[in-house]
């Protein structure tokens, strides 16, 4: 896994590396605009995850996920975690629960 210093730096280098589409993290599924793709946690595989801290408040945390579509599609999902995470189904939370033996 290679190591990025700031958010946009990761988000540059998976964009180089083929991860093109930005999804939306819903309540049970991920989606896509505008291509209206919807991923339901068995339809994705998460390749990596990077985490980055807020420069000003170590409380702003940030999780970036790169994803591996069943389809071969590939891209992002940037959400916060911790107390300002969304509320999302079990499926989805075990889904997001990476760990690099997934």
């Amino acid at each position: 896994m290679k190591t990025y210093d700031t958010l946009t730096e990761a988000l540059d280098g998976l964009r180089q590396a083929g991860f093109t589409q930005d999804y939306n993290l819903k309540h049970d599924h991920l989606h896509c605009q505008p291509d209206n793709i919807e991923l339901r946690p068995s339809d994705f595989d998460i390749v990596d995850v990077y985490r980055f801290e807020g420069m000003t408040d170590p409380g702003d945390e940030t999780v970036l996920y790169a994803i591996e579509a069943k389809n071969g599609n590939k891209g992002t999902l940037v959400d916060a975690y911790g107390a300002y995470s969304e509320s999302i189904s079990p499926e989805m939370a075990e889904k997001l629960r990476y760990t690099p033996e997934n």
